[in-house]
C-alpha cells in the first residue's frame, strides 16, 4: 500500500470539506477521543501527594500508554483495510481527521476578517481561539502577530508533521504523532502540575517535530518569492525561540513577509520577554494576515505536489 497516496487522499479530503460540524456533533473527533483518555489518566495518576520522581515516572507511563493505544487502533484499521487502491482510499479516509489543512485556514481567516473592518473586539476573541497569550490588550499589530505566528507553528504541528509521519510509517505513524502532539498540548507544560508529569510528553513531542518543523520552514521559504532571505532568517533566528522546533516555521514566515515575529507578550496577565525573530523586519499589521495565508496556501500546494511525486515514484519503482 502506498502511504504517500493515502496521505494525499487524506489531505485532499480535509482541504475540500474539513471535519464537518454535523459529524463532530455525532461522533466527536479522534483528537477529542485521545484528549479524554489523557485527561482521565492525568486525573488518576498525576496526584500532588506523589513525590516528584513518581510523578515523572507515571507521566512516562501515561505517554507510552496513550501512544501504544493509538498505534494499536491504527494498526487494527490497517489490518482491516482491503488490498490495492481500495485499501489506499480506506486508509486515506481513516487518516483524514488527523490533518488540519482547512481548519487552519478557517481559524486564521476568522481573525483577518474582523481586523479588516476595524472590529478589534471580535478579532481579539477570534485570536484567543488559536493562541494562549492574553489578547485583551492587543492592538491591530499584536493580533496580526499572534495570528501569523499561530499559522506558521501550527502548519507544522497540524499538517506537515502528521503527513510526514503518515508517509514514513503509514496510518500508525500519523495516529501516533497526533497522540504525541495532543499529549504535549495537554500535559507538556512547565506548570507546577505538569512540570514533572508532562516531562516525557514534551520531550517526545520535541523529537517528533524535529524534521517536520524544518521541512515546514523550507516549504514556506520556497513558495515565498524570496527563498534565500527566508531560509537565512530561519537559520539565523529559529534558535531564538523558546521551542526547539517552532522557531523554524515562524522565522521562515517572518522572512517570507519581512516582518518581525515573537517578541514580548503576556500569558495570564504575566509578561513574557520573548526575543524578536527577524528583528529588523517591520511590525506586522492586520493586512499582513492575508499574505501569510497566501504563503500557507502555496505551501500546501507544494506539499500536495511532493506527495504526488512520491506516489508516482513509488508506482514507477514497483511497476
Amino acid at each position: 500500500m502506498s502511504c504517500a497516496a493515502a496521505m494525499l487522499v487524506a489531505m485532499l479530503l480535509d482541504a475540500a470539506i474539513g471535519w464537518p460540524a454535523w459529524l463532530f456533533e455525532r461522533i466527536g473527533h479522534p483528537v477529542t477521543w485521545i484528549g479524554k483518555l489523557i485527561l482521565a489518566l492525568d486525573r488518576r495518576l498525576n496526584r500532588e501527594a506523589f513525590p516528584p520522581v513518581k510523578r515523572r515516572a507515571l507521566g512516562v507511563v501515561t505517554s507510552l500508554l496513550v501512544i501504544a493505544i493509538a498505534a494499536l487502533v491504527a494498526g487494527a484499521v490497517v489490518a482491516a483495510a482491503p488490498s490495492g487502491w481500495m485499501g489506499v482510499l480506506f486508509v486515506g479516509i481513516a487518516a483524514w481527521p488527523l490533518i488540519a489543512v482547512r481548519s487552519m485556514r478557517e481559524h486564521v481567516e476568522a481573525v483577518a476578517q474582523p481586523l479588516e473592518t476595524g472590529q478589534l473586539a471580535e478579532a481579539r476573541h477570534a485570536v484567543s481561539m488559536i493562541v494562549g497569550r492574553d489578547p485583551s490588550s492587543l492592538d491591530d499589530g499584536g493580533i496580526a502577530r499572534a495570528a501569523i505566528e499561530s499559522l506558521a507553528e501550527n502548519t507544522s504541528d497540524g499538517v506537515v508533521a502528521p503527513i510526514f509521519w503518515g508517509v514514513v510509517l503509514g496510518l500508525p505513524g500519523i495516529a501516533v504523532y497526533k497522540a504525541i502532539n495532543t499529549l504535549d498540548s495537554m500535559i507538556g507544560h512547565r506548570t507546577p502540575r505538569h512540570e514533572r508529569f508532562g516531562w516525557a510528553a514534551a520531550r517526545i513531542d520535541d523529537a517528533a517535530n524535529l524534521i517536520p518543523a524544518r521541512l515546514t520552514a523550507v516549504l514556506f521559504a520556497l513558495v515565498s518569492g524570496r527563498p534565500a532571505f527566508a531560509l537565512r532568517c530561519a537559520r539565523a533566528d529559529a534558535k531564538k525561540h523558546r521551542s526547539p522546533n517552532a522557531g523554524w516555521p515562524e522565522a521562515a514566515m517572518a522572512g517570507a513577509l519581512d516582518i518581525r515575529l515573537s517578541g514580548p507578550r503576556s500569558y495570564n496577565g504575566k509578561p513574557s520577554a520573548e526575543p524578536w525573530i527577524n528583528e529588523g523586519g517591520r511590525e506586522p499589521r492586520g493586512v499582513d494576515i492575508r499574505p501569510a495565508l497566501e504563503v500557507y496556501r502555496r505551501a500546501m500546494l507544494a506539499l500536495a505536489a511532493l506527495l504526488v511525486v512520491l506516489v508516482v515514484w513509488g508506482a514507477y519503482r514497483t511497476g
